[in-house]
């Protein structure tokens, strides 16, 4: 499948800022089913020529500075990536016995996926993620059936409503009141998988969405994903999507797209930045996923007079 990705986000400022650097995460990455054949950053107004590279998770990142007054910024990633069906669950260890094997022991070879199982500044260890999740891992069951479990848990006892958090909103918060939105829900696994000594970390992405029968796609009004992934040794990562109950190893389903993997939403966000003056921001924030003929067909295109930054 092929899906062309437009994700732009706008700020306008007033009065306005006088000078900023912004950080984007919102390269998408090659991987196994993941193909990125195109790829541009459009930035509006031009600043300095945007430098690129990888931070600690592997994730590519765009770095770039405004040095002129500006009561407007326009950042639009525009992408067109082919993904390949995911592949099913495998057979795994026991939860028990990966938890055992990332237990620090002075001499032990040290395995990446330990660090996370810690708490990050987003998602602590806490016996309320722990008290949710128990009695889905029984004794000797395999971490990735145990962590399928515990997806259609999230997703069955827990109500997906637009507005019903922040992006702050702790996620101890989100698990109390039984209801968020997907950035909620991952937070929620990823805290329950870690507290009981497991691995497993926050994908940032796409995910194509199908307008009602016989009415046309609404360019603009997707959003971006997010999900989970869990380490099992011998396996590699597995994708968990608790949001809308869908797993598979490189990704839930060939309709979902990777853009960045971390710790917890705060290594990812799409766009961070710091700013000197400026008051009174207004964000909006757009996306488009569809395959690449009904956007061509819709004339979807970048804004005119802009400037791209090809990768």
């Amino acid at each position: 499948m092929q899906l062309r990705i437009v994700h732009q986000t706008r700020y306008h400022y007033d009065p306005p800022v006088v000078m900023a650097q912004h950080l984007a995460h919102l390269t998408p990455p090659s991987l196994p089913g993941q193909d990125v054949l195109t790829h541009t950053i459009t930035i509006t107004p031009e600043g300095t020529e945007p430098s690129f590279s990888v931070d600690a998770f592997g994730n590519q990142r765009c770095f770039f500075m405004l040095q002129a007054p500006h009561a407007e910024l326009s950042v639009t990633a525009d992408s067109l990536v082919s993904t390949a069906a995911p592949r099913p669950l495998p057979d795994s260890p026991s939860w028990e016995e990966v938890r055992e094997n990332l237990t620090y022991r002075a001499g032990t070879t040290y395995d990446p996926a330990a660090e996370f199982t810690f708490a990050s500044p987003f998602v602590p260890r806490h016996s309320g993620f722990a008290d949710f999740a128990r009695d889905l891992f029984a004794p000797d069951a395999p971490v990735l059936a145990c962590a399928q479990a515990l997806m259609n848990r999230i997703h069955t006892d827990l109500t997906y409503e637009g507005g019903s958090t922040a992006v702050n909103t702790p996620a101890l918060e989100a698990l109390a009141q039984r209801k968020g939105v997907c950035q909620d829900f991952a937070h929620i696994m990823i805290g329950c998988l870690r507290s009981l000594g497991l691995p497993a970390r926050y994908v940032s992405g796409y995910l194509l969405t199908h307008p009602p029968e016989g009415q046309p796609r609404l360019i603009g009004a997707d959003a971006s994903h997010a999900w989970v992934q869990v380490h099992a040794p011998g396996v590699g990562w597995v994708d968990f999507d608790p949001t809308n109950n869908h797993c598979g190893r490189d990704r839930p389903s060939e309709e979902y797209v990777t853009l960045a993997l971390g710790r917890d939403f705060g290594d990812v966000s799409p766009l961070r930045g710091v700013i000197q003056g400026g008051g009174n921001p207004v964000l909006k924030v757009s996306v488009t996923v569809a395959p690449p003929d009904e956007l061509a067909a819709l004339q979807v295109a970048l804004p005119p007079g802009t400037h791209g930054q090809k990768t």
